[in-house]
């Protein structure tokens, strides 16, 4: 599956959703759209976007109702898209939890940069801090790509994501609650035994053995976290020492 950034677009308008997709796709993201709310909505849940992009008119629910259903199934980052473009409708829209506010028209160049710049605030890298080496891997957390020797790693959606929040807080203990809440939903956020299969999961994708943490450590009963540090050389056992001759002129027992 494509560790692009997914973004879902809600407008009733074809020019402008036709005009994000283009905007974003030349730009390296993947956009799906919607043309209602209660699309939105069922689109949100079956994919499970980055980002989302919210017309606040729509024919069904405005925007701001559709960011709240959003919110509470799963924390996601949006940006509302609307005509206006007062200095009171945009504060008001971000007093009611909207992530960046974007008035109708916008230039392609914008839009790209305001997500660029959601997207980083929301999973706590900034620019130039993306990449986290360690042994022979290598995770960019802005490309969104994963590379194991020099070969890219497939990753699936859900261990991306789950690799990404703990890439982005490398050595730190992330909460079991907080990455399943993150990765999956809030209504997750008690299944310790699916978040220790997708952990198992991603862990061999880094290259640890079967049964072995390798880079994610587990903190029992806490949470798990990615230990970036250099590992010290392995060192070799020097061989018994040969009982040999005596040295002429040694005393025993000396």
């Amino acid at each position: 599956m494509s560790t692009r950034t997914l973004v879902l677009v809600a407008d009733d308008e074809p020019r402008i959703t036709k005009l994000v997709s283009i905007a974003l796709t030349d730009e390296g993201f993947r956009v799906i759209s919607a043309a209602t709310g209660e699309e939105a909505l069922a689109r949100a849940e079956e994919i499970r976007p980055d980002i989302v992009l919210l017309d606040i008119v729509l024919p069904d629910l405005d925007g701001i109702e559709v960011m709240r259903r959003l919110r509470e199934r799963r924390p996601v980052p949006v940006i509302l898209l609307t005509a206006k473009g007062s200095a009171t409708d945009k504060a008001k829209g971000l007093d009611l939890g909207a992530d960046d506010y974007i008035a109708k028209p916008f230039h392609p160049d914008e839009l790209a940069a305001r997500v660029r710049a959601v997207i980083r605030r929301a999973t706590g890298f900034q620019p130039g801090a993306g990449v986290i080496r360690f042994d022979d891997v290598e995770i960019d957390l802005e490309r969104r790509t994963v590379t194991r020797a020099g070969e890219l790693v497939a990753l699936s959606r859900t261990e991306w994501l789950l690799l990404q929040h703990l890439a982005a807080n490398a050595g730190k203990v992330v909460l079991h609650t907080e990455l399943l809440t993150k990765v999956w939903g809030p209504e997750y956020r008690d299944d310790l035994q699916y978040l220790r299969v997708w952990v198992s999961r991603v862990r061999r994708k880094l290259g640890a053995k079967p049964g072995e943490a390798g880079r994610i450590r587990t903190f029992q009963g806490i949470g798990y976290l990615l230990d970036v540090e250099p590992q010290p050389p392995a060192v070799d056992e020097p061989p018994p020492a040969r009982d040999g001759p005596r040295t002429r002129g040694a005393t025993v027992g000396a």
